[in-house]
């Protein structure tokens, strides 16, 4: 007869001689399944594991201590002592020994196992995970035809006892891997399976994990199914430790846009969670407009739920970003007061997500001074991720936009834009804001959806910023010029090789407002930066890494040879009026220093380098300073032949010669 072991939290095994270590807390991270590579959650649920060993029931609906039995952790503490549970897990008990405690291990073995069968469908558990053993197997890949054997027997002994599985360590993952090599109506048959379950599958430790599988690999029905299911308990499973971290995963990866406003709805209050159906397909603002009452009372219930999922660690989920965009649209001056001070210290959790980010540019936006003031102390340890992020960007220029401070801002993100302008400059979202600083909300760059969501934040802040747009702008350029300039010349060479780098130094030397805002050593920089453009093109244009076969390249030649921007509008040139050392004395030095006599037909004969001939004939023409070339240019002109066969693609030379006659 087996000795009777009493189901408490103590260790069960008398003959134990010592303890095992305890394990060591896990992160959580957030639960996903990434579907290119098929692996499982083995080791993410096995670390999770680990970590809750020592549950410290942290949170108000913690149901983990009427999941997990006193077996399971005695079960656990075994295996940990033993150091592998692989070979108490095979069918024939094959024992190996562990030094001089082997008696007492093989005992152990013999208790562990005569405990496990004398539970609940005990033969039937070990009957599948020796299964599952062989279903799980990568390395060879099993045929098809195994698998569905493997998966037909596994569900054929698990059916009858699929509520009692998914809460066990061990058995959860059992039907994880079920789920990932069974048929569609395989997988129906166990979400059927699970009604009534979901709730509970959310807040376990091991049963989120299967939670989070069903939902991936489940059909749209399946999924509506534990949307409903789950429906009415959200705002309780966003305070749940585990029970967030699911409902950020069904938000963010597999609800449809319906789907996510209803989950959204449900955080407005009881009344909106109880009558679902007969609040769809409302907007907040719909509601708000009907009864002050109302909007007080859902401004009260998202603040109450916002604060809760903060107070518990999930500022940055995205869901609650959601909520809070919510709150922010109706919120009044006190509510968006109380916001800042709980977010205050956790701002940059806001800025990688749309909803988070529009969070952010409305709270700069209607802030005061003081709490501008905080908010930037904030981000500012966060400036470079903060500029380059898709998001992150808009809530710096909304920043440049909004802070009457210019000083606090150059001095807070000032340093960071010195260290690493070079990247931000060629770096697809990081130009945004030195682009803003240069030029407002230029259509060029900003599109018009950016532009316009922008310009609400603008008038947003109308009631909270004093100073005129402009006369901030100004008083940012002052500052940051300067550091435009320096940047540019020590890396003139990396940031003409790209695209958005050499368009950059076209908006920096072709900017009036620029050119005024400098003192008397900066203007030498300023000149600085030209001589190191012309440097750039010195060399052998028959050399193919010649920056003259950059078409980009030549745009930025063209600007600098003309002197002026092109409005495409009114198709016409624009002449700079401040800008000093661009136009025609920049052509005049661009052909003596890099062209001259002795290569001018060299670049009239290549097809990359001729516009750039044409743009200084365009220039030069009727002027003192292009008399050395167009005397140059008569001499040559003859001798370019379009009918040849390097001409015969070469616009640039047929245009010119066109001009020329």
């Amino acid at each position: 007869m087996a000795p009777v072991v009493k189901k408490n939290n103590k260790r069960p095994l008398k003959s134990e001689s010592k303890k095992a270590a305890p394990a060591p807390a896990a992160k959580k991270a957030r639960i996903s399944v990434d579907s290119s590579d098929e692996d499982e959650l083995d080791d993410v649920a096995s670390q999770h594991i680990d970590g809750d060993a020592s549950s410290d029931a942290s949170s108000d609906d913690d149901e983990l201590d009427d999941i997990v039995s006193s077996d399971d952790e005695a079960e656990k503490d075994a295996e940990e002592q033993e150091g592998s549970d692989a070979e108490e897990e095979k069918e024939d008990g094959e024992e190996k020994p562990a030094g001089g405690n082997s008696d007492n291990h093989t005992e152990q073995r013999k208790l562990l196992k005569e405990r496990k069968m004398q539970r609940k469908a005990g033969t039937e558990v070990q009957h599948i995970k020796s299964l599952w053993e062989k279903l799980r197997v990568k390395n060879p890949p099993l045929p098809k035809q195994l698998r569905e054997k493997y998966s037909n027997e596994i569900w054929d002994l698990a059916k009858d006892c699929i509520c009692d599985l998914v809460m066990k360590h061990d058995a959860s993952r059992v039907i994880q891997t079920l789920l990932k090599y069974s048929t569609k109506e395989r997988r129906e048959q166990i979400v059927d399976s699970l009604k009534g379950k979901f709730y509970i599958l959310a807040t376990s430790a091991y049963g989120k994990y299967l939670l989070v599988k069903l939902l991936h690999y489940g059909s749209k029905k399946s999924r509506q199914t534990i949307i409903d299911e789950l429906h009415g308990c959200l705002r309780k499973l966003m305070r749940h430790r585990e029970g967030a971290y699911v409902v950020e995963d069904l938000y963010v990866l597999y609800a449809t846009h319906e789907q996510r406003q209803q989950m959204i709805r449900e955080f407005w209050g009881a009344e909106y969670a109880v009558f679902r159906d007969t609040h769809s397909g409302l907007t907040l603002e719909d509601v708000c407009a009907t009864s002050i009452e109302k909007k007080t009372i859902i401004a009260r219930n998202l603040l109450g739920t916002i604060t809760a999922s903060v107070e518990k660690g999930s500022t940055g989920f995205q869901i609650l970003h959601a909520a809070m965009r919510e709150l922010v649209k109706i919120a009044n001056e006190k509510e968006i007061s109380e916001l800042i001070e709980l977010l205050h210290e956790e701002f940059a959790e806001l800025v990688h997500t749309p909803e988070g980010a529009d969070v952010a540019c409305t709270l700069i936006a209607k802030a005061n001074a003081k709490e501008r003031k905080s908010i930037i102390k904030t981000l500012k340890d966060h400036s470079e991720k903060l500029i380059k992020n898709e998001h992150g960007n808009l809530v710096f220029i909304t920043a440049l936009m909004c802070v009457d401070d210019t000083v606090l801002m150059f001095k807070s993100f000032g340093p960071s834009a010195k260290e690493h302008l070079q990247e931000f400059i060629v770096d697809k979202y990081g130009r945004r804001p030195w682009i803003y600083i240069l030029l407002g909300l230029d259509g060029k760059y900003f599109a018009p959806n950016v532009k316009k969501e922008l310009s609400r934040y603008k008038a947003m802040s109308e009631l909270t910023s004093k100073k005129p747009d402009l006369q901030r702008r100004h008083e940012l350029l002052n500052k940051f010029a300067p550091m435009y300039l320096s940047t540019i010349s020590k890396y003139y060479a990396e940031i003409l090789s790209e695209n958005l780098g050499s368009q950059f130094i076209s908006e920096v030397l072709l900017n009036d407002e620029l050119y005024e805002q400098l003192s008397e050593k900066d203007t030498k920089s300023f000149e600085q930066v030209i001589d190191r453009i012309v440097i750039a093109f010195k060399g052998d244009i028959s050399d193919e890494h010649h920056p003259i076969h950059r078409p980009f390249s030549t745009r930025l030649l063209k600007a600098l040879i003309q002197g002026g921007k092109w409005n495409n509008k009114e198709r016409k040139l624009e002449p700079l009026q401040k800008v000093k050392g661009l136009g025609a004395v920049f052509a005049q030095r661009f052909y003596d220093e890099i062209i001259d006599s002795s290569n001018l037909l060299e670049w009239i004969n290549t097809s990359d380098s001729s516009f750039t001939i044409v743009a200084l004939y365009e220039t030069l023409e009727g002027k003192e300073e292009g008399d050395q070339f167009l005397n140059d240019l008569d001499e040559v002109k003859d001798k370019v032949d379009i009918n040849s066969e390097e001409n015969k693609n070469n616009k640039g030379a047929h245009l010119l010669l066109k001009l020329l006659n």
